[in-house]
């Protein structure tokens, strides 16, 4: 059988495949085809075809973008199956194409009568079974496949939602992309800057517009005749010329990952104080991900200082549900003497019973936390009044240093 017999002609949005004689077999796999443009940043994406089997098969990943490579074949078995599924690989099976078509057969002799399948819409392509069209009227001659692709959608690599080949989205993307990037050269290269931030160990060169643009404290310091205004300069003097330069990358756009995980606390405090949310929540989600015995408690007063509730939660969980307040008593006996009582108060309240919190007292194995432990069991009865007992605590702490006895 002659090479064309399993090409795949294409446009944009449509996929062509002519059978010129099902009879001689059973089963037929097209060529590999490519449908959407190529070569855009956005991605692109690659069909491949065959008689009754429509195999969506690889994603190719240059460096430009994503290409999703497709086959159809043709199975004859008194039923004809029409079939459409992406070739395995890890990249389809991470994030699989979702695509919308309609599927036509036609025949290509006499009267070109015509089978459609209803529109198929936002299916998402993860095998061979994932899109089976039976087709049960007998089919001869000469007959045309057609899958014309209403949509062609690929996962974000990002997690956020899938993104269509051709949705006016990618024109806007690409433009975000190139701004973002001028924006960055704007920081990096000092173009045109009109404000000095001068950090506790340098200087650095920034532009009004986009510092205003980004915080409302910034806004109003250009727009009043402050300081600020008439001096071009802004004292950070709480933040070291690296994180300052970690907090200006993440105004501008440019910041990378390990540079804000090493630097997201001073970031966490610049947020708060230049009333910047979008970097808050970015902070308050990274702090979520790695809680540990060596960082748990000064998250948790972080957490009380910025009212990150659940930040908060998950941490006083950690500590008590967990178990991992046994595993730091040196740092947690600290704690008690040190942290605000309130914060305290709620530490003992995740723990429900009298005996639990009995019990995280007396593992300190201190003097101070011994007769804390005494004075509840005698003074209170399960309904422990947490307030009373920092009280105690507190006053116990005067009188005698926590030391191990």
């Amino acid at each position: 059988m002659s090479d064309s017999a399993y090409r795949v002609e294409t446009t944009p949005r449509l996929a062509q495949w002519r059978i010129e004689n099902l009879a001689s077999c059973t089963y037929r796999k097209s060529d590999p085809f490519k449908i959407g443009k190529q070569n855009i940043t956005a991605g692109n994406r690659t069909l491949t075809s065959g008689v009754l089997l429509f195999d969506q098969r690889d994603y190719i990943t240059p460096h430009v973008g994503k290409f999703v490579v497709k086959h159809l074949s043709v199975e004859k078995n008194r039923v004809l199956f029409v079939k459409l599924f992406p070739e395995i690989s890890n990249l389809t099976r991470d994030n699989p194409p979702i695509a919308s078509f309609i599927v036509r057969v036609v025949s290509s002799v006499g009267e070109r009568k015509a089978l459609t399948h209803p529109e198929i819409k936002d299916k998402v392509l993860k095998n061979n079974e994932d899109f089976v069209w039976a087709i049960e009227v007998p089919l001869t001659g000469k007959f045309i496949i057609d899958v014309e692709f209403l949509d062609l959608k690929t996962a974000s690599p990002n997690g956020g939602e899938p993104c269509s080949i051709w949705a006016e989205g990618f024109t806007q993307q690409r433009s975000n992309a190139t701004a973002i990037e001028s924006l960055g050269r704007m920081l990096t290269e000092g173009i045109h800057t009109d404000i000095t931030i001068n950090a506790s160990d340098g200087s650095i060169g920034a532009h009004r517009a986009v510092l205003a643009a980004r915080s409302p404290v910034f806004r109003s310091m250009f727009s009043h005749n402050l300081q600020e205004k008439e001096l071009s300069t802004i004292n950070i003097s709480d933040m070291s010329l690296e994180a300052c330069q970690a907090f200006l990358n993440y105004l501008y756009g440019i910041i990378k990952h390990e540079e804000f995980l090493t630097h997201r606390l001073a970031l966490l405090h610049a947020a708060d104080k230049y009333d910047i949310s979008d970097l808050r929540d970015a902070c308050h989600d990274s702090l979520l991900e790695d809680i540990d015995t060596k960082n748990v408690l000064d998250r948790l007063q972080n957490a009380s200082l910025y009212q990150l509730m659940k930040l908060k939660m998950s941490c006083i969980r950690y500590l008590v549900k967990f178990g991992k307040i046994f595993e730091i008593r040196d740092d947690f006996n600290t704690f008690l003497q040190n942290a605000d009582r309130d914060l305290i108060a709620e530490v003992f309240h995740e723990a429900n019973l009298l005996e639990e919190k009995v019990n995280i007292l007396l593992s300190l194995h201190t003097s101070t936390t011994v007769k804390v432990a005494q004075w509840m069991k005698h003074e209170c009865t399960y309904q422990l009044d947490e307030r009373e007992t920092l009280e105690k605590v507190s006053k116990i702490s005067k009188a005698n240093k926590i030391m191990s006895p």
